[in-house]
């Protein structure tokens, strides 16, 4: 059952930033595409930081590329090599819950973990996946520990 539109391919949306919590996301995201046939967008953010304390960032530095790392290593590290060959990613600058909310229009599901990067240790839902859970326009899964998909999946 597909409830896309005839010519964009029914997908599940991943929230990546290289936290643990981020990789147990994209697990159960890829689990979900799997079982419905659909495509696995794994997405990213990153912005330049608002201040940077008394010195400049370092010339050589590029979050932009920082973030690509991050991508690819969660992707290995869930898929290997077996990585689904219609699985898009996608790096963006901006906002991460904007660009999150902005990627998962006409998804099915936009799966994120709990805490990311960046969060206070005793939060139990970081500022992103609380953002999305009240603005997206699709289905939120938001990933809590670190219990696996059933057998079979990613």
């Amino acid at each position: 059952m597909s409830t896309s539109h005839p010519n964009r391919p029914s997908r599940v949306v991943v929230g990546i930033d290289g936290s643990e919590q981020s990789t147990q996301a994209l697990r159960w995201g890829a689990h979900f595409a799997a079982s419905i046939g659909a495509r696995l967008d794994a997405v990213a953010a990153w912005q330049y930081p608002t201040s940077w304390g008394w010195s400049p960032a370092p010339l050589e530095w590029s979050p932009e590329q920082d973030m690509e790392k991050a991508l690819t290593e969660a992707v290995d590290e869930v898929f290997g090599a077996q990585r689904p060959e219609d699985m898009r990613l996608a790096v963006h600058e901006g906002n991460a819950a904007k660009v999150l909310l902005d990627e998962s229009k006409g998804a099915l599901m936009l799966v994120v973990g709990s805490r990311g990067h960046g969060g206070f240790t005793g939060l139990l839902l970081g500022s992103v996946s609380a953002n999305v859970a009240e603005h997206a326009t699709c289905p939120v899964m938001v990933v809590h520990g670190d219990q696996l998909p059933p057998e079979g999946s990613a």
